[in-house]
């Protein structure tokens, strides 16, 4: 069987490893162009070092790049990791057509911060869906779900990495031996039981003190590391990573967003239900450091307010 994969960074590679330790026939390499500045993709480099020809276009939405899939004679095509929008022809290219990754259990949580906005809504458990794309944003037919549970400490890095990652690699080449045997499924998705939303960017990580100890914490575990949960100290935009939440605010708030303590190695902001969040690892301009570290740094005192 002829195979496209179609992805790019670690997760794409994960996948084209796999692929060759089976010895499967890998016919090219598709990756996003490459950035001026930034490192090669490491999908990309796997690929030349087993001298798979590897192809970027800018756009797949061009008749030179729908003739460009159509040149590889493919059986399918593996979309591990695609951020490019791929119109239909291009997917129904190869003989099988093509199946693409997604880190949510479809149709919940369509859209690109599928992993982020499980976590921000306090949700228990999330997953993965392999499906089949169309031109809808994630409303292809499913192919094959996966589930996990998101455990009430576990950030955004913690469920992707350990879970989502190893999970979908395995899927991904679980779905593909069930193409070959020709059974994979294709079921389609009831879209008024899912969800979309939109990016889990700036604006959504920002931290409201004023929320309850629950939903702050939600928002800095969906935002670790990815885009990082802030607020401001006086003219410093200070990120937050690393923290815990208390039920009950030590020593004496006042007010949501006051600091009420600064330990050794943390300190602590109220909440606006009488909880708290003990802030332990933070980034300012001096980069990601501790978080007494930067009260020492910065003077942050107890009774100073964040914004």
């Amino acid at each position: 069987m002829k195979i496209v994969v179609h992805g790019q960074q670690a997760f794409g590679k994960a996948v084209l490893e796999r692929l060759l330790e089976q010895k499967e026939n890998v016919v090219a390499v598709c990756t996003a162009p490459d950035k001026e500045g930034r490192p090669l993709d490491p999908l990309k480099e796997l690929a030349q070092e087993h001298n798979i020809p590897v192809h970027q276009p800018a756009s797949w939405k061009t008749p030179e790049a729908l003739e460009l899939m159509q040149s590889f004679d493919a059986d399918i095509c593996m979309m591990a990791y695609v951020l490019l929008f791929v119109p239909q022809p291009v997917l129904d290219a190869p003989k099988l057509g093509s199946f693409q990754y997604h880190p949510s259990v479809l149709p919940m949580h369509r859209g690109p911060s599928s992993i982020n906005w499980p976590i921000a809504m306090g949700s228990t458990e999330t997953g993965l869906t392999i499906f089949w794309p169309d031109e809808g944003l994630d409303e292809g037919p499913v192919l094959m779900q996966k589930h996990c549970d998101i455990g009430p400490d576990e950030s955004l890095g913690d469920v992707y990495f350990n879970k989502l990652f190893p999970m979908g690699v395995d899927a991904m080449l679980e779905s593909l031996q069930l193409v070959k045997d020709g059974t994979a499924p294709r079921i389609k998705q009831n879209l008024d039981e899912g969800s979309y939303e939109s990016w889990f960017g700036k604006e959504q990580a920002k931290i409201d003190w004023s929320k309850s100890a629950d939903d702050i914490y939600n928002t800095i575990r969906a935002a670790n590391p990815q885009p990082s949960a802030w607020c401001q100290h006086g003219d410093a935009t200070l990120k937050i990573f690393d923290s815990e939440k208390l039920a009950s605010c030590p020593g004496e708030a006042q007010g949501p967003g006051s600091v009420t303590e600064i330990a050794a190695d943390s300190f602590v902001v109220a909440s606006g239900d009488g909880g708290a969040i003990r802030i332990k690892r933070v980034r300012a301009d001096a980069g990601k450091v501790g978080a007494a570290e930067y009260a020492a740094a910065s003077g942050l005192a107890v009774g100073d307010k964040l914004v």
